[in-house]
């Protein structure tokens, strides 16, 4: 089997002072022209975990780019954002782009996460209780906005008569995804969720999204997990077989795999505030020598994963991304 690759921008670490914006557009400028990538990723947050607002600067690598696909994965502030404006912003984006862009939504944590967190949703008026309803609310509202006119929408959160957004999306559909991790929560060092959450979880891919992205899993855990939502997918009239797949993962070459892992730690801690263990930053990371890494990488393809999204855990993001793109990629090939 064969999956594409993507490269994860660290567009928090322009707000962290270790890269500057420019970086960002000169590496999505040599991730587009060495042909490994077919798509460049960016993160999202607003004041939890500060760093370049994530349809701005999709909109920004549009302009120095005419291939990749532009995603975000995944904007933990879908839930804060009223559907009207954000279906605005993204088919704006998908017609600058050309029909590139890659929507994956996600709930972004709770208030016990952190301070912080809670302040986020604070600020922006929402309460955290209400995160599964109104991603699932913001989808169908997206939904139609995107390929329909003189919409009307009386829901829980949102209510309106009448509206049609121009410009419409090239694509259609244009793609909706959800990641999600139910057994592998960050905020709680890689714990699960409940059995009852984690079916809920699953049911809301099956039901909602056009594919799935997940982060923290073994091949073996992926297969099981994207097996029971395949189930859950035809429970609810869908053909599983319509539904893509994607990995949130890292990788840090060294052909000493602990210092790679030990860095991966350093900055993985230092991107989220946090003090991860390292067996949670082995988990999420493909680390080692090229041959280990390739290893690693070809265990989630066999797996049946379509799509791995690859951020570089090391500050030395252009060292990082030549040895991916000499040492590891031509093995993937």
């Amino acid at each position: 089997m064969k999956a594409s690759f993507g490269l994860t921008l660290a567009n928090r670490a322009v707000v962290l002072g270790a890269i500057t914006a420019r970086d960002l557009l000169d590496l999505t400028v040599d991730a587009e022209a060495s042909g490994a990538f077919d798509t460049v990723w960016v993160g999202d947050s607003l004041v939890a975990k500060p760093r370049l607002e994530s349809v701005t600067l999709l909109s920004a690598l549009a302009g120095v780019t005419s291939r990749l696909r532009l995603a975000v994965g995944c904007m933990a502030t879908f839930v804060h954002r009223h559907p009207v404006m954000l279906a605005h912003q993204w088919a704006s984006l998908d017609v600058l782009s050309g029909g590139r862009a890659w929507l994956a939504v996600c709930l972004g944590g709770p208030n016990e996460a952190s301070a912080p967190q809670a302040l986020e949703h604070a600020v922006m008026g929402i309460q955290a209780s209400e995160r599964v309803a109104r991603l699932e609310e913001g989808i169908v509202i997206l939904r139609k906005l995107f390929h329909e006119k003189q919409v009307s929408h009386q829901g829980r959160f949102y209510r309106f008569e009448g509206v049609t957004v121009e410009p419409r999306p090239i694509q259609n559909p244009c793609p909706i995804w959800i990641a999600s991790n139910p057994t592998g929560l960050t905020w709680k060092g890689g714990a699960s969720a409940s059995d009852a959450v984690v079916e809920r979880s699953f049911r809301r891919v099956a039901r909602y999204a056009d594919g799935w992205m997940t982060n923290k899993l073994s091949p073996e855990e992926f297969r099981v997990q994207w097996t029971r939502i395949g189930a859950l997918a035809r429970e609810e009239g869908r053909d599983p077989a319509r539904l893509g797949s994607a990995l949130y993962h890292n990788i840090n070459i060294n052909e000493n795999r602990q210092a790679a892992l030990e860095e991966s730690k350093a900055f993985l801690d230092t991107y989220y505030t946090s003090n991860f263990s390292a067996q949670f930053v082995e988990g999420w990371t493909a680390a080692g020598s090229p041959k280990q890494c390739v290893e690693q990488l070809r265990g989630y393809v066999d797996a049946g994963l379509s799509h791995i999204a690859l951020r570089l855990t090391s500050w030395n993001q252009r060292g990082q991304l030549e040895r991916f793109l000499g040492e590891v990629a031509p093995a993937l090939a």
